[in-house]
């Protein structure tokens, strides 16, 4: 399961890491949020070792949710090398999901 992640440690888990890393900008009311989890936990267990994983809760992080622009949850972020290099927003099924990542993992390689 994705590990939480804040303001005082997201430079440094987020924007630091060697491995491209995913964000889930989520809310625990989120119905949409609850629904992406499933899929979430299968990307994480597909790409284990490839990609990091992460979760922001919007609302006990509002500097971060202000930063990062997110308008509506869930929103997931991938960054590689400290940069945001794709954002998607709502519910993903699994295996497009998985083929999105899947992609920036790639690339990072080449």
């Amino acid at each position: 399961m994705a590990e939480r992640t804040g303001k005082q440690d997201f430079e440094e888990k987020v924007l630091k890491s060697d491995l491209p890393v995913l964000v889930d900008f989520y809310s625990d009311s989120c119905i949409a949020c609850k629904r992406l989890s499933p899929a979430l936990s299968r990307a994480e267990a597909a790409l284990e070792g490839q990609f990091r994983f992460y979760k922001v809760n919007t609302n006990f992080e509002e500097e971060l949710t202000e930063t990062y622009e997110i308008q509506s949850k869930p929103t997931l972020i991938v960054y590689c090398s400290g940069r945001e290099a794709g954002r998607k927003t709502g519910v993903q099924k699994p295996d497009e999901l998985i083929r999105w990542l899947e992609a920036f993992s790639e690339s990072d390689n080449s």
